[in-house]
């Protein structure tokens, strides 16, 4: 078992309150980042070829970054990207702990430190499918992946002396807690919701996790709620009729757009992902969980009046028990031992 980091004495939380950023809800990538120079520093952008990843890889290839994005089929990643010079397409299949090995390995042997790396790659309420361990496909490529691939790149964020690591969770994330005595369905029945649920519950806590073992090293972290976008690939197993009770679309089929109540654009939603990794207002903070471009509330029955009335983190996401406990099941489930 890992040791409990909750409450080590050097490490100070940061407050889950608003900050006050002066962003909104209708503000875009090119909105919060405009003005950073990034040139020299170094990004990996995982889902970086298409929906947010791919606007997130244009805002920070844009302000000067050079970025690396992974794709499982590059073949497929590689017009996606043909606009953006310098951007360096890579290998990486988020269920094969032997392709994020490989992945990190050869960034390693490059020598770079790596400055910002965003964990924007997810699935979302498939059917029942295992990765090449065994575990839930949702729990296994939107966190265990992420959570090897974080841990090999270790030497690289310490090699970077500030560097940040964006998880991009969910609202989704109120679904469900993280089913510790049963993360897998493995004596459950699966139900696709629960398992994206529990998976971007994960995705937070893995943030306040790393964000408390490795800001002695420079190292912070952020998740987030990207806000409802329809049209990204993410809702490739989501019904029509699904899409009209969420709201994302009319009656007609056509995407809605209320950034107001959470419904954006791409450059709307990839702004919160590009505020996390970049923004100078958050300079010595982590662990927290964001939505809007600022940092989101916790969640209570008055503090999320109408019309948006599924803003906030909920607080068994936010808990630094609960996210020890997830380290302990991470490692057990991937064998990575991050340095302490």
């Amino acid at each position: 078992m890992s040791d409990s980091f909750a409450f080590a004495p050097s490490y100070q939380p940061t407050p889950q309150q608003p900050l006050g950023s002066g962003f909104t809800a209708a503000s875009t990538a090119t909105d919060v980042i405009r003005g950073l120079d990034l040139t020299g520093q170094v990004a990996l952008v995982t889902g970086g070829y298409a929906g947010l990843g791919l606007e997130t890889v244009r805002a920070l290839h844009g302000a000067g970054a050079h970025v690396i994005v992974p794709a499982r089929d590059r073949a497929r990643a590689a017009p996606a990207l043909q606009d953006l010079a310098g951007v360096e397409l890579e290998t990486l299949d988020l269920l094969d702990p032997a392709s994020i090995d490989a992945l990190a390995a050869r960034f390693l042997a490059s020598g770079r430190p790596l400055h910002l790396l965003v964990l924007s790659a997810g699935i979302m309420a498939n059917p029942l499918a295992r990765d090449a361990r065994g575990y839930e496909s949702q729990l296994a490529t939107n966190h265990l992946g992420h959570f090897q691939l974080t841990g090999r790149l270790w030497p690289a964020l310490v090699q970077a002396q500030g560097a940040r690591v964006v998880a991009v969770s969910s609202r989704g994330h109120r679904i469900s807690p993280v089913l510790f005595n049963d993360p897998n369905f493995e004596r459950q029945a699966y139900d696709p919701w629960v398992a994206y649920g529990q998976s971007k519950t994960a995705n937070v806590l893995f943030a306040l996790g790393l964000d408390q073992r490795g800001h002695a090293a420079g190292i912070r972290a952020f998740s987030l709620h990207p806000g409802s976008i329809a049209g990204t690939g993410l809702s490739k197993y989501v019904t029509p009729e699904q899409l009209r009770q969420m709201g994302a679309v009319d009656e007609a089929g056509n995407i809605v757009l209320d950034p107001a109540r959470g419904l954006k654009t791409v450059a709307q939603g990839a702004s919160t992902s590009v505020w996390c990794a970049t923004s100078p207002q958050l300079a010595g903070l982590g662990g927290v969980y964001c939505e809007d471009n600022d940092i989101a509330t916790i969640y209570t029955p008055d503090s999320s009046p109408t019309p948006r009335p599924m803003t906030g983190v909920m607080a068994y996401a936010v808990d630094a028990a609960n996210a020890d406990r997830l380290w302990t099941l991470s490692e057990q489930l991937t064998g990575i031992t991050y340095p302490r």
